[in-house]
């Protein structure tokens, strides 16, 4: 394959799941892509898989962070948030059981088709809940429905992994997303506690301009990039 994948290559799907470590991992990894797949008529439901509990944290904090994110959600036309509420940076340490089963409940009650993951970058975190999504997304029971797993990169983590020693996200799959770069943009304003100001990397500046580029590595004005973990096609072949 001499780049990556055009979003026409892609089956569509009429149900999506995304698993994100955290709340606004989805936005900053995939936020244009969820709003162009609701507006398309997919039934997104996005998983929260950690939450910023004390006593690392204070007690206002995750509320408040879930709020946002129902917000955020709203304006991308997600069908159904679920908040897992495990703890944020200790998640990695409990029982695997726990976060797996959490996960594999919102596999079974949603049969999703496409399935977007976190890339296991430099979040303790977001290693952790690769690890399970990849787990839950065997084409096993439920996951026999789920054509195509991919993986998203999130800015501020996944660019800081130590080229050589550990993995590189390397995109396979761009999805034009210039319809709906503006409502990620603005999904990830409900974030008050999570913007920044440029040049930080959860910017709007600095998000705008990721899509800018993975936009022009396929000649696209924006695009989000994805890295395929496993695809298959049913028996009638490509829909």
């Amino acid at each position: 394959m001499s780049g990556p994948m055009t979003d026409a290559m892609i089956p569509g799907a009429a149900r999506v799941l995304v698993v994100a470590p955290h709340p606004d991992d989805e936005v900053l990894g995939c936020g244009a892509t969820i709003a162009r797949l609701a507006a398309h008529g997919a039934e997104v439901t996005v998983v929260a898989a950690c939450a910023d509990l004390p006593p690392l944290y204070g007690a206002d904090v995750a509320p408040q962070v879930e709020a946002e994110a129902r917000a955020a959600h709203a304006v991308l036309g997600v069908h159904r948030s679920v908040f897992l509420d495990l703890p944020s940076v200790e998640v990695s340490r409990g029982p695997v059981a726990v976060l797996n089963g959490g996960l594999q409940r919102v596999v079974d009650e949603t049969r999703p088709e496409l399935v977007l993951i976190p890339f296991p970058d430099r979040h303790v975190d977001h290693k952790a809940v690769f690890d399970a999504a990849m787990v839950v997304t065997r084409p096993i029971g439920a996951g026999t429905g789920i054509r195509t797993v991919a993986m998203y990169e999130t800015v501020s983590e996944t660019f800081w992994n130590a080229p050589g020693a550990e993995p590189a996200f390397v995109p396979t799959w761009s999805v034009d997303v210039t319809a709906t770069i503006d409502a990620k943009i603005e999904a990830f304003g409900r974030f008050a506690s999570q913007l920044q100001a440029f040049p930080g990397p959860r910017s709007v500046e600095a998000l705008r301009a990721l899509a800018l580029f993975r936009g022009s590595q396929s000649s696209m004005p924006y695009a989000e990039a994805f890295q395929i973990a496993r695809m298959t096609s049913p028996a009638g072949g490509c829909a």
